[in-house]
């Protein structure tokens, strides 16, 4: 007997009465004659909801694929079926990639086909930013969750540089001398208890009708590939999820990445300081007083507060060396925030409302929502220092993800269009994926929506 040679997949409406008490709205029928599924469109149908329809499914039925996929009376609305293309892209991501035996999904293949039935110009733009973002995401994932003696700095810095050639956007690279000259104070004292020496990526992008006038938007993202706490080292309970500190220097090469992908008619930078943060003789400690890029001394209070030391380095280089029109850092950075919101958004902090509102609409768009907190300058009474010009942590963690805001925000020159994002919540999340927590790609996505609509 012949085995059929693709798989079929038959879209209903949410309101098809074929089928109507098998398939409920948002799910889909696995079917032998055709070999494929049936899938019902989710009520009040987005783009978001397809794709994640679509990667429950790939990943789910991956068993059950053929290399070619064929769609039959796909959604009229060419950006549902775009997405639809874009989730089973990121259903063939797998992290057991340093398993002894391991399967690939047959959507992974290289000759792989989804055939749509979209013919249209616009139709055929809409699939090739889904796949486009898909295959950017899906390197992002793997990135976060990698673990942290295959992830160090170096490593990090490899992937920019190898991407940048891939896609044609400028990567340059400071090493532990190069950093000490620039004056990265901050992370180069968090980098004092690692085996690696601490990396300080700048990567740029320059579409070809980006604007000139003004200047270019800069995404600051944080590069801790591991973190013990250090001195003030964390309880060994869900130790090595600490792997994925590194989240915002993920969704900020993807952003990177992406727009280059793409060929968006934006200037854009990212920055990354990397280093990990561990436990040694050397390791900087509480009550130590250090000097950051911009001059600035800052009193420790808590090692476990780090990533907004090597963050406050980058805010101030981007702030110098490129005078940006719209300042953005991202970051995994506070248990507070995921006390807050728990894993269903990113918070989102500025003093800056016109763009909080552009990025809560650019992730409603893309499946990747964030949400408001306060930014009161009452808050900073907590970061006042006797010693220092600024404390790295106030010792109220019930407001800790504003007080990182107002400690970041101290560095940034007191720039008119600067945004806080922490993704701590939803840069890795349990879920149907894995056994584990596993990596999400947040941030990319978002930040393509937002450039792409600003």
């Amino acid at each position: 007997m012949k085995m059929p040679e693709n798989t079929t997949i038959r879209f209903l409406a949410e309101d098809a009465k074929e089928l109507k008490n098998t398939i409920k709205p948002g799910s889909y029928l696995r079917t032998v004659k055709p070999d494929g599924f049936v899938v019902r469109l989710p009520q009040n149908a987005t783009p978001a909801k397809l794709r994640e329809l679509a990667h429950q499914l790939s990943h789910k039925e991956s068993e059950q694929f053929k290399t070619e996929v064929e769609f039959v009376d796909a959604p009229r609305e060419h950006d549902l079926t775009a997405a639809f293309v874009g989730g089973l892209l990121l259903g063939t991501y797998s992290p057991g990639r340093w398993k002894s035996e391991k399967s690939s999904h047959p959507l992974a293949d290289k000759k792989m086909v989804i055939s749509t039935g979209v013919g249209s110009k616009k139709g055929k733009q809409a699939i090739f930013r889904e796949k486009e973002l898909a295959e950017t995401q899906l390197s992002i994932m793997a990135l976060v969750d990698a673990p942290a003696n295959m992830k160090r700095p170096q490593h990090l810095a490899e992937w920019a540089k190898a991407s940048g050639k891939a896609h044609g956007y400028k990567v340059k690279v400071l090493d532990k001398k190069a950093c000490i000259k620039e004056g990265l104070g901050a992370l180069l004292a968090v980098n004092r208890g690692s085996e690696d020496e601490a990396r300080f990526i700048i990567t740029e992008y320059k579409g070809k009708d980006a604007p000139k006038k003004g200047g270019p938007v800069a995404i600051i993202g944080k590069g801790i590939t591991f973190d013990t706490g250090g001195v003030s080292i964390k309880p060994s309970a869900n130790l090595h999820l600490m792997k994925s500190d590194m989240g915002g220097a993920a969704a900020t090469f993807g952003a990177m990445e992406a727009a280059a992908r793409l060929e968006l008619p934006v200037h854009l930078i990212g920055i990354v300081p990397s280093t990990d943060n561990s436990v040694d003789a050397l390791s900087y400690k509480p009550s130590d007083v250090i000097t950051g890029h911009s001059g600035k001394t800052i009193e420790i209070i808590d090692t476990d507060a780090e990533g907004r030391l090597v963050m406050s380095d980058g805010l101030s280089y981007a702030n110098k060396h490129f005078r940006p029109e719209v300042l953005i850092d991202v970051a995994t950075l506070t248990g507070s925030a995921v006390r807050t919101f728990g894993y269903e958004c990113g918070a989102v902090m500025s003093k800056n409302e016109e763009l909080i509102s552009s990025f809560r609409a650019a992730g409603e768009a893309c499946g990747e929502r964030v949400w408001p907190l306060p930014v009161w300058d009452e808050y900073m009474s907590g970061l006042n220092s006797d010693v220092a010009d600024i404390k790295n942590y106030s010792g109220r963690p019930i407001n800790g993800a504003i007080d990182a805001f107002k400690f970041l925000e101290f560095f940034t020159g007191e720039h008119p269009a600067y945004i806080h994002f922490d993704i701590a919540g939803v840069a890795l999340k349990q879920g149907p994926y894995a056994k584990d927590r596993q990596a999400t790609g947040f941030g990319m996505r978002l930040f393509i929506e937002w450039l792409e609509n600003r």
